[in-house]
């Protein structure tokens, strides 16, 4: 047998939707809803690329230097992003993760992180993933095993792509976001601004054009849920959503347009995050996990195929 970079493969399937999970990193691989993808899917023999499917734990995104402080005490991560010297998406994204239960429409996986330099709390990791008439379900449950509180964050990193549509000029957009981070040369945030007015207002579904997305969104509109939503959609009718509960309060968009080769503006990165980029320098939004306390969070994907 040969190796496979992503490792072992759970398939799931009910109601027309078909799911891939993986074993290395934990996350999700492919989505079809009756054949077609949704999910801007990758081989089994092919490595994540731009970070596809992946969970992020216990940080999204990037963190300045690898740098920050807690609870009093300076903590040096090591730079996952040599370019832009900063530590990316956090430490589960490589790990191999265990198959805890399984069945034909479901998959628990688990991973116990170890305390390590840069973050010295050990954390145990549990993903049920589930599909269903409604779409995929992703439950997470993160539990504190040290004795002393541990800073924390949680983000995804799948692809949607929107059925019957080549490529995102044409899709229209919806992100219920009324401000935006504005970042630097190496993508870390500096300021923010407010969206209306300007072309990075998607609060009413708008054609995405040519703009270039690698952008968190804030200020979120919720449901009466708490939750929120990001929507794409084409003009023949089809739609791709990505919701996420009260724990999401930013969505991180991005276009794609740094791939190279077929998957340039292929398809969207849709990312519901619990804080903001660089979130445990500034502080903002950064979950504290007392010892023994367990976060909990869920999100999910549904689609609708054109007529």
């Amino acid at each position: 047998m040969g190796f496979t970079p992503s490792g072992e493969q759970w398939t799931i399937k009910a109601d027309g939707y078909e799911a891939v999970v993986v074993e290395v990193g934990g996350g999700v691989r492919a989505l079809r809803l009756d054949g077609v993808e949704i999910i801007d899917e990758y081989a089994a023999d092919e490595l994540p690329p731009g970070s596809s499917g992946q969970i992020l734990a216990p940080w999204p995104n990037r963190i300045r230097d690898g740098r920050y402080t807690f609870g009093g005490a300076t903590h040096q991560l090591g730079l996952s992003e040599p370019a832009r010297h900063t530590a990316i998406h956090g430490l589960v994204n490589w790990v191999r993760w265990s198959e805890l239960e399984s069945g034909p429409d479901r998959v628990v996986l688990g991973y116990d992180l170890p305390p390590q330099p840069g973050y010295p709390w050990p954390l145990r990791l549990r993903s049920e993933w589930s599909v269903s008439a409604d779409g995929l379900r992703a439950a997470h449950e993160v539990t504190n095993l040290g004795d002393e509180p541990a800073p924390f964050g949680f983000s995804v990193h799948p692809y949607l792509k929107v059925p019957g549509v080549s490529g995102l000029d044409e899709v229209l957009l919806r992100v219920p976001g009324r401000s935006r981070l504005l970042t630097d040369a190496r993508l870390l945030p500096i300021g923010a601004a407010r969206v209306a007015g300007t072309e990075f207002d998607f609060t009413e579904p708008r054609v995405l054009g040519k703009l270039d997305l690698d952008t968190a969104f804030g200020d979120v509109v919720r449901g009466a849920d708490g939750g929120s939503a990001v929507e794409m959609s084409s003009a023949a009718g089809a739609r791709v959503r990505v919701w996420a509960d009260e724990q999401f309060g930013w969505w991180q968009v991005y276009t794609s347009d740094s791939l190279g080769g077929e998957r340039h503006r292929r398809a969207a990165a849709i990312e519901p995050m619990t804080c903001p980029p660089d979130a445990f320098r500034s502080g903002r939004d950064v979950i504290t996990l007392e010892p023994g306390a367990t976060w909990r969070g869920a999100w999910g994907v549904d689609a609708r195929l054109a007529g």
